[in-house]
């Protein structure tokens, strides 16, 4: 066994005190193995030293480096830390972008869509009314064309039954009834050149044309205009020709 507590050293070699002894070892041997051996503890005691010395080196630089491997440990801890609050905060943000951004194209299009549907609604409401007041003046057209129809055919009948009752009974009428005719006539003017002015009257002052489907104004076709016998005057005419001069 060793004992730790035992240390020797060059000196003690050199300073170590054999004894003399009968027929001992050859003394300048023995000196010169102990400086042999001193020289070699000095070797081994510097190089020891130098061990030590690089050993505390090593330490030192190991310490150094785990010193700096923890502070990039942790380090690295925080900057995945922070890439990871990061990339929350851009997903949060990006998440409320999205939800806003969706809810305002959602309004959008609702607004767009309401206010398209008044416009429809206002046109369609534009469209009922001009049609109203198509049909009214259609309404107003046709009116007055069966008015100035019944006006005309009134003036007609009226014609010919005073014509009718300034007739003779003979064939061969007088001079003085043919100038009485005429005087007549005269005094009741009423052609196609006088319908085409009243006609020509009632457009200008309800601004719509006597003939908007390119047919007769004077035609009876969509106007309520009574026959000409339902007529008073016209079955009262009939009745004075039935009778005959007296």
């Amino acid at each position: 066994m060793t004992d730790d507590t035992f240390r020797l050293t060059a000196l003690d070699v050199r300073r170590y005190d054999f004894g003399a002894a009968l027929r001992g070892y050859d003394k300048a041997r023995v000196e010169q193995f102990r400086e042999q051996v001193a020289a070699e503890l000095e070797r081994l005691a510097r190089a020891v030293q130098d061990l030590d010395a690089k050993a505390r080196g090593f330490h030192e630089q190991l310490r150094a480096f785990r010193d700096r491997d923890r502070a990039l440990n942790e380090a690295l801890i925080s900057a995945q830390q922070l890439r990871n609050e990061t990339r929350e905060t851009a997903e949060r943000e990006a998440e409320l972008i999205r939800r806003e951004a969706r809810a305002e194209a959602d309004d959008i299009r609702r607004q767009a869509e309401e206010g398209a549907r008044r416009h429809v609604e206002q046109l369609r409401g534009e469209q009922r009314r001009v049609e109203e007041e198509i049909a009214g003046l259609d309404r107003v057209h046709r009116t007055y064309i069966a008015q100035l129809r019944l006006l005309a055919e009134r003036q007609l009948a009226e014609l010919a039954a005073a014509e009718e009752r300034t007739l003779p009974p003979p064939v061969t009428r007088p001079r003085a009834l043919e100038a009485q005719s005429a005087s007549t006539r005269d005094a009741h003017p009423l052609d196609a050149s006088a319908l085409e002015a009243v006609a020509a009257e009632l457009e200008s002052a309800f601004g719509v044309a006597t003939s908007p489907t390119g047919r007769d104004p004077f035609s009876l076709d969509g106007a309520e205009v009574l026959p000409h016998d339902a007529h008073p005057h016209a079955r009262r005419d009939d009745e004075t020709q039935g009778q005959g001069p007296g």
